[in-house]
C-alpha cells in the first residue's frame, strides 16, 4: 500500500471515532461539545475520502443509512429466552415479592435491587461480536424475533461498535426502543397534515419505526434507546446488574435513566414513589418501575419460571384516567367482515397523549357497561398504551343520549349484517364488500398464501381503486398493458409482477385454502384439511362432523369450514379460479396411509441446535403426523433437545415432558412407533 493509501486510510479511521464520538456525546449524553455546522464537515470530509479510497470501516457513521428496502423480515432464534416480567400493581406486592425473594433464597438478610424507570418502548436485542455490532432482533415471542438490523443501525445513539472499556467475544445486550413524547406528538403532527393515521402512542410509532422494510424510512425518525440487560456474555464476566450498567456506561451505551441501588423494602418503596412523581415530566412514556435482584449469583440460584424471571418484576402505575364525552359511535369493518364499534369523543388528554377515539370491543360490552351517544365517560389508557372506556358517569346523563345497537346494515358496503347465534360479533356477509375485499386479496397474495411477490398492500389498493381487481380471479386476468402506465409501475416491474401471478399459479391445496381466507383457518388447520381430502373438490358440501372426526379440529373450525364450503358463491369463485389457470396439488395428503404417520396425535418442541435445521426437522415430524410448535407446554408430548438448549428444556423438565435426542427421534420415524426404548 503506498504511502499516500496508507495517510488516507489512517484518516479516515481517525473521523470515524471522532464522528462516532461526537455521536455518543449528542445522542447519548445530551452534551454536545461541536457545533452541527462542524459534525456535518466532518461527516463530508469522512464520505468524500471513503468514495476516493473505497475504504469504509464497519463501524463508520456513514453506514447507518442507505440500505435499500427490504421484501420482509428474516426470523431471528435468541440464543437466550429474552423473558417477560411479572407484574406488581401494589406496594404490598412489592413486599411481598421481597420475602418471596428471601424465602428462596433461605435467607433473612435484606436483598439489594436495582430499580429504574420501565420505558414503554420496543424490546430489541443487540448482538456484537469482536465489539462490533453483528445483528439486531425484536423480542418476538420470546423465543424468536425478526432480525431488524438494518433499521437499527440508522438510530445514532446506538454503537456500531464497542469502544471505552473491555470488549467481550460476544455480547447480547438488551434494550428498549422508544421515542420521546414530543418527538411523538411532531410526528402526529406530520402525518395528520400529509392525511395519514395517526399513531395512538409514542409505543406504538417507535415500534412501527423499527418495523418498517425500508431504513430510510427508521433513520427519518428520532427514536432513541435505554439498555438494560444482558443475554449470552462471552470473554468478559459481570458480578451483578449494577456493575453491568456501569460497563454500558463505559462501553458509550445508552442506560435507563436514575438507575438506583438500595435495600429494604421501604427503601425501594420510596424510590418507586419518587419515579412516579417525576413521571409526567420525564420526556418519554413509562408505565413502572422495574425492580431487579442486583446479584447475578443470586439470579441464577432464584431461576426462572415458564416465561418470566423470579428475580425480577415490574411495578405497574396506575392507568392515566380522563373524562370526556362520547360525540359518537361507529362500526369499523375488519378483513372477516366482523364490525367492531368504535366510540368517537371530544378530544382528551391522557398521560401526555391526546385520545379521540377508543374501541368498544363489541355490542356485549356496549350493553354490560350501558354505553350511549352522548355519555360522558372515564377513559383509561391501560398500560398507558390502549384506551378504553373504564365507566359511564351516569350522573350526568341528560337524557339526550341514544342507544347505538347492533347495525342490520355493513358501513362499509351497506349489505346485510348478521349475528349468530351465541356469537358475540356481528358481521357483514358480502362477498364484496370493499373493506373486506382488498383486505381478503392482500392475505390471498401474502407469501403465507399464494405468494405473489409485488401484490402487497399499497399495489392492491391502487389496482383496487383503477377497478382492475374486485376479487381474487381478476389477479389472473390481469395483463402486463393494465399496469405499464400506473403509479410505481414501468416495463419491468409490471412484467414482474405479471411473472409472480403466473407462477402462484402452481400451488398446493394447504397454501391455497389457507390463502382464500376462510374464519379460524390458519396455516396450520389448513395443513391438517390438506392431510386429509385428497383435492380441493372433496371439500364441496363437506359435513361439519365429518371436519370435527380430524384431531385436533375443533368445532368453531369445523362449523366455519362447512359454511365456507356449503356456500354456492364460494364454489363458483373457486370453479373460476381453476379455469382461470390454478393447478393445486396437493403433496400433504396422506389419508389411507396411517401405518406411515407414527406421530399422529402427538406434539414435538425443539430446543438447541441439532444435526439439521430446525425447519426441516419440523417439517420432518409434520409429514410424520405430528405438530411442531415453538412453545412447551403441558400438552407438548416430547422435547427435541439439541446442542446448547436453552429455558424450554428446564419448563419441559418441570411439566414432566419426555426429553428426547435427535438420534431418538429418527429412530422413532425409522421404526414407525412413538415409543423406542429411549437412552
Amino acid at each position: 500500500m503506498s504511502r499516500d493509501k496508507e495517510d488516507i486510510r489512517l484518516t479516515i479511521e481517525r473521523l470515524v471515532k471522532e464522528l462516532n464520538y461526537h455521536s455518543y456525546r449528542y445522542y447519548v449524553l445530551d452534551s454536545p461539545v461541536i457545533s452541527d455546522a462542524e459534525y456535518d464537515r466532518l461527516y463530508r470530509q469522512l464520505k468524500e475520502l471513503q468514495e476516493e479510497s473505497g475504504y469504509v470501516p464497519p463501524d463508520s457513521p456513514t453506514l447507518r443509512v442507505g440500505a435499500p428496502p427490504l421484501d420482509k423480515f428474516e426470523k431471528i432464534r435468541h440464543t437466550e429466552p429474552m423473558l417477560s416480567l411479572d407484574n406488581a400493581f401494589s406496594f404490598d406486592e412489592v413486599r411481598e415479592f421481597d420475602k418471596r425473594m428471601r424465602k428462596l433464597l433461605g435467607t433473612d438478610a435484606e436483598i439489594e435491587y436495582t430499580v429504574e424507570p420501565k420505558y414503554d418502548g420496543l424490546a430489541i436485542e443487540l448482538t456484537y461480536r469482536e465489539g462490533m455490532l453483528e445483528r439486531a432482533s425484536t423480542r418476538g415471542d420470546g423465543y424468536e424475533g425478526e432480525d431488524v438490523t438494518r433499521n437499527i443501525r440508522t438510530i445514532k445513539a446506538i454503537p456500531l461498535k464497542i469502544e471505552g472499556t473491555a470488549v467481550p467475544a460476544e455480547i447480547d445486550i438488551r434494550g428498549e426502543v422508544y421515542m420521546d413524547i414530543e418527538e411523538f406528538e411532531k410526528l402526529n403532527r406530520q402525518r395528520e397534515r400529509e392525511g395519514k393515521s395517526l399513531f395512538a402512542n409514542p409505543r406504538n410509532a417507535a415500534a412501527g419505526s423499527v418495523r418498517q422494510l425500508d431504513p430510510a424510512i427508521t433513520s427519518a425518525r428520532k427514536l432513541h434507546l435505554a439498555c438494560y440487560g444482558v443475554g449470552t456474555v462471552k470473554g468478559i464476566r459481570f458480578k451483578s446488574q449494577s456493575e453491568f450498567i456501569h460497563w454500558l456506561d463505559e462501553a458509550r451505551f445508552p442506560t435507563p435513566a436514575n438507575m438506583e441501588v438500595s435495600r429494604g423494602t421501604e427503601n425501594i418503596v420510596g424510590i418507586i414513589r419518587e419515579i412516579e412523581g417525576r413521571r409526567n415530566s420525564l420526556p418519554f412514556e413509562t408505565d413502572g418501575a422495574v425492580l431487579k435482584v442486583n446479584d447475578f449469583r443470586l439470579q441464577e440460584k432464584l431461576g426462572v419460571k415458564t416465561r418470566e424471571p423470579r428475580w425480577a418484576i415490574a411495578y405497574k402505575f396506575p392507568a392515566h384516567q380522563g373524562t370526556t364525552r362520547i360525540r359518537d359511535i361507529r362500526g369499523s369493518v375488519g378483513r372477516t367482515g366482523v364490525i367492531t364499534p368504535y366510540a368517537v369523543f371530544e378530544p382528551v388528554r391522557i398521560g401526555g397523549v391526546t385520545v379521540s377515539r377508543s374501541t368498544l370491543h363489541n355490542w356485549d360490552e356496549i350493553d354490560r357497561k350501558d354505553i350511549k351517544i352522548g355519555d360522558t365517560v372515564v377513559v383509561e389508557r391501560a398500560g398507558d398504551v390502549i384506551p378504553h372506556v373504564v365507566a359511564v358517569v351516569k350522573e350526568k346523563r341528560t337524557g339526550k343520549e341514544r342507544p347505538f345497537p347492533v347495525p342490520e346494515i355493513c358501513p362499509a358496503c351497506g349489505s346485510k349484517v348478521v349475528r349468530e347465534e351465541g356469537e358475540v360479533a356481528a358481521r357483514c356477509v358480502s362477498l364484496h364488500c370493499p373493506v373486506q375485499i382488498t383486505e381478503k386479496i392482500i392475505h390471498f397474495a401474502s407469501r403465507g398464501g399464494m405468494d405473489i411477490e409485488g401484490l402487497g398492500e399499497k399495489n392492491v389498493e391502487l389496482l383496487y381503486s383503477r377497478g382492475l381487481i374486485k376479487h381474487f380471479e381478476d389477479i389472473y386476468k390481469l395483463k402486463k398493458s393494465d399496469l405499464v402506465d400506473l403509479p410505481r409501475f414501468a416495463d419491468k416491474s409490471a412484467q414482474n409482477l405479471i411473472d409472480a401471478i403466473e407462477r402462484s399459479k402452481d400451488a398446493t391445496l394447504s397454501k391455497f385454502l389457507f390463502a382464500i381466507g376462510i374464519l379460524h383457518v390458519g396455516e396450520y388447520a389448513a395443513k391438517l384439511l390438506a392431510k386429509n381430502f385428497r383435492k380441493i373438490e372433496d371439500l364441496y358440501h363437506v359435513k361439519k362432523e365429518q371436519i370435527e372426526g380430524i384431531r385436533q379440529m375443533g368445532e368453531k373450525i369445523a362449523a366455519s369450514v362447512s359454511a365456507f364450503f356449503d356456500d354456492e358463491k364460494n364454489i363458483r369463485t373457486l370453479k373460476s379460479l381453476r379455469s382461470l389457470g390454478l393447478k393445486i396439488a396437493n403433496p400433504d395428503y396422506i389419508s389411507g396411509r396411517e401405518e406411515e404417520r407414527p406421530f399422529e396425535g402427538l406434539t414435538f418442541v425443539i430446543t438447541g441446535t441439532l444435526p439439521k435445521p430446525r425447519k426441516e426437522v419440523e417439517n420432518l415430524i409434520e409429514t410424520n403426523g405430528g405438530h411442531a410448535p415453538s412453545a412447551v407446554s403441558a400438552s407438548t408430548d416430547y422435547l427435541v433437545s439439541g446442542k446448547e438448549p436453552g429455558s424450554k428444556l428446564r419448563k419441559a423438565q418441570e411439566l414432566g415432558v419426555k426429553v428426547i435426542s435427535y438420534r431418538d427421534l429418527m429412530e422413532m420415524i425409522e421404526k414407525k412407533t412413538a415409543n423406542p426404548r429411549l437412552f
